[in-house]
């Protein structure tokens, strides 16, 4: 049972250390909206989202009224779109009508993104699939709220290179698309290996076609509570350290588990799951570079990062896990650039690099986030990047994910604003020398030989 006590307990980490419940994130399922008719599809989308998600941003707010917690973000995610507009969509154009009617539907309902315009090609891709992904820097450009992810690998069935190959133009299109805002589209396009199908963060969330016909999931946060916990135990043992920040997340998931059963109830919806990520902000305070910094390393990127990384992802769980009746999504912590003044600040130093980010994903939750790198970036190397990373998923059977951003017109060194959750960040350099002979190689990497267990 979850009491008010225990909500009165966080008060002071809500006043004083940032602690804030990042999304509730309505997952919608689409399938009965399917149509060989465009036209059709489209009513019957947009009639689908702004009737089952019409009261979600009043609930949202009645919430943290009532428990004085704030909400930061009420999202939608919806059934992958390549699914839904199979049978009436022939070209991209086809499909940007559809992310026109999700971004009319997040306006009327008044949340804050809508996620879901996505595929799911890791082994191959259907023609819907390719008119999709060929489809979102238009998409992109013409819409608000709309956010767009498609998932190229996963452990079970190898990583599909042409997928890379299209998605490291496609990024290269998006940020051309919408240079006149510093790129932004692109932070609104996440490339997944085994993306999962209740995830609320966006840029990546859709609704999973295993998911009922809508959920209600809750993404927590909290780095400046974790941060000043430790604070309190500096230069004691590893066994205390890892105690502090399992006690801390607990409490931090424990608010988010009474969020998601008030937000369930007052919607009538099945309450999914909680993802207890550590989602940093670019509040001061709000970072999870610094507690990186807390743990024993003067920036994250030191020697060490790696390791204090690990330890505080696994830790986060262990702790979180006891606290919610589902744990889903990512859950772990988040090592986005642009969202984290600790990051920005050690890219700054020259501390953190693109290489020393991606050994860190090994053990984060997600993968290379909100990374603004100069436009001038080739898509040959965007795809050799993104085939890194998404090897690293596949080999470690976790989600890995690549949120580039190559900013048209600016180069290494020079900062671009973003604004809101999004924040600033430096333009970070991208190793020169070619991969264009690897990734221009048709077919798909293999699943790694674990994957055959049953």
């Amino acid at each position: 049972m979850i009491n008010i006590w225990e909500v009165n307990e966080t008060n002071e980490m809500i006043e004083k250390e940032n602690l804030d419940v990042r999304t509730i994130t309505l997952g919608i399922s689409l399938l009965d909206c399917i149509d060989s008719d465009l036209e059709r599809l489209n009513r019957k989308i947009y009639e689908k989202i702004t009737s089952t998600a019409r009261d979600l941003v009043t609930v949202g707010r009645d919430i943290e009224n009532n428990y004085c917690i704030p909400i930061v973000n009420k999202r939608i995610s919806v059934t992958p779109i390549a699914l839904v507009g199979a049978a009436a969509c022939r070209s991209p154009e086809d499909f940007v009508s559809i992310a026109k009617t999700l971004d009319e539907a997040a306006k009327k309902t008044g949340v804050n993104f809508i996620g879901g315009y996505s595929a799911l090609v890791s082994k191959g891709m259907t023609a819907a699939d390719e008119n999709l992904i060929r489809s979102i820097p238009q998409a992109l450009a013409a819409t608000e709220f709309v956010c767009s992810s498609v998932n190229v690998g996963s452990t079970k069935t190898g990583i599909n290179m042409d997928a890379v190959r299209l998605m490291g133009e496609i990024i290269k299109e998006t940020a051309e698309a919408t240079k006149e805002k510093d790129s932004l589209g692109c932070a609104k396009l996440v490339v997944f290996c085994n993306a999962p199908d209740d995830n609320p963060f966006m840029a990546g969330a859709f609704h999973g076609v295993t998911e009922a016909d809508a959920v209600v999931n809750v993404g927590v946060s909290g780095p400046g509570v974790v941060k000043t916990a430790l604070e309190k135990v500096r230069g004691e043992s590893f066994e205390v350290l890892c105690e502090t920040i399992k006690k801390t997340a607990f409490k931090i998931t424990r608010v988010g588990q009474l969020v998601a059963k008030e937000a369930s109830a007052k919607l009538g919806i099945p309450f999914g799951i909680i993802d207890l990520s550590l989602a940093p902000t670019p509040a001061v305070g709000d970072s999870v570079a610094d507690i990186l910094h807390e743990i024993g390393v003067d920036y994250a990127g030191a020697p060490g990062t790696t390791a204090a990384l690990a330890l505080l992802n696994d830790q986060v769980k262990k702790g979180g896990i006891m606290a919610s009746s589902y744990v889903g999504g990512l859950s772990g912590a988040f090592i986005p650039v642009s969202e984290d003044q600790g990051m920005i600040d050690a890219v700054r130093a020259g501390a953190l690099s693109l290489e020393k980010l991606e050994a860190m994903t090994c053990v984060c939750s997600v993968g290379l986030d909100m990374i603004a790198v100069p436009g001038s970036t080739k898509a040959s190397s965007i795809s050799g990047i993104i085939a890194d990373e998404m090897a690293i998923g596949m080999i470690n059977q976790k989600t890995t994910a690549v949120r580039l951003i190559p900013v048209i017109g600016k180069d290494v060194g020079e900062i671009v604003e973003f604004g809101g959750l999004l924040g600033y960040a430096p333009i970070m350099p991208v190793n020169s020398f070619d991969c264009s002979r690897f990734v221009d190689r048709p077919g798909r990497i293999p699943a790694p030989v674990h994957s055959f267990k049953n």
